[in-house]
């Protein structure tokens, strides 16, 4: 079993992003030094509110990491591109994001001695899997330059652990979600669920594994502990599989929107059909997710429309309008 062990000082990059930035304020409310690097200017105040210390805008490269990383004691790497439509609109934006960013990291960490790196995956390694729950060890068949770049990326983790005895972890996420993230499902949904557009992609009958951020920042913390030159893996989820539709009429339900939501039956490429995730190796550590699906879902509606008001609408919007 892996105590949550929270480090003296550490360095995320990515810290400015949806998971980053929640793992940069987890770890400082608890008296980690944090450092951060990413793509984007950011002002004190807000570095402030991400409880990071120290933050280096540009993108990450071996500068970057030497200016940030003196005295970190392990290195989250919560940087990358983590669109399947965008690797295969601009895969070189993708390749340098997943795999580029992803080499400098371990050829620093090498370079400093080893410092250890947790890197964050994703289920798209799998692609379309044979059988479910999805286990760590089953076979590899991503289905998008995403997929296959995130697999480079652990084959990276692996070479450094096995050559250069660089100590790791590897942690594939399935579906995070929750407060602040602009992107994917829930968001879309909400957002066309707001202009009274109640049809969707595919045929409703999908499945995907959720995780809310809350629940994956506490596992990518715990399983730092875990980093090794052999490079454990786990999955990141709940092990629970649950429909699309399900999903959208929950989601749809806080906002008291009336139902039926319906399906085009058309699928997105390097979408696979259905994700279940294999969560034992994780709960072996002593973490548990805490966030039920439907509280979580719940949080993030109330977001959605707190963040609707705040920007792009005048007013507050009425639950019935979202």
């Amino acid at each position: 079993m892996s105590a949550l062990t929270i480090p003296r000082a550490a360095l995320i990059t990515g810290a400015g992003g949806f998971i980053g930035g929640h793992l940069s304020r987890y770890l400082s409310a608890r008296g980690c030094e944090v450092r951060g690097i990413g793509h984007s200017a950011m002002s004190r105040e807000e570095c402030a509110a991400l409880g990071i210390s120290k933050w280096y805008s540009g993108g990450i490269g071996p500068s970057a990491l030497k200016e940030t990383c003196a005295g970190a004691e392990i290195i989250y790497h919560c940087a990358g591109s983590g669109s399947v439509p965008l690797s295969l609109q601009e895969p070189m934006t993708d390749f340098r994001s997943n795999v580029v960013a992803t080499a400098d990291v371990l050829e620093f960490s090498r370079e400093a001695g080893g410092i250890p790196v947790v890197y964050l995956s994703t289920a798209g390694v799998y692609g379309k899997a044979d059988k479910m729950p999805i286990c760590i060890d089953d076979p590899f068949r991503p289905v998008s330059p995403y997929g296959m770049n995130k697999l480079t990326g652990e084959a990276l983790m692996r070479q450094y652990g096995t050559f250069f005895n660089v100590p790791g972890t590897i942690l594939r996420l399935f579906s995070v979600y929750g407060e602040g993230l602009r992107k994917q499902l829930l968001w879309d949904a909400s957002q066309k669920l707001h202009r009274g557009d109640q049809t969707f992609f595919g045929t409703g009958n999908e499945t995907r594994d959720w995780i809310h951020v809350s629940d994956a920042v506490t596992l990518i913390t715990r399983i730092g502990a875990c980093a090794s030159p052999q490079m454990p893996v786990f999955h990141g989820a709940n092990g629970e599989a649950v429909r699309i539709r399900t999903v959208l009429e929950r989601l749809a339900a806080c906002y008291d929107v009336p139902t039926p939501i319906q399906f085009n039956g058309q699928g997105r490429p390097g979408d696979p059909s259905d994700y279940h995730a294999d969560v034992t190796a994780s709960l072996a550590l002593g973490w548990q997710p805490e966030v039920a699906l439907d509280d979580g879902i719940a949080c993030f509606a109330d977001w959605f429309r707190r963040d609707m008001a705040a920007t792009s609408m005048a007013a507050p919007i009425p639950r019935g309008r979202l």
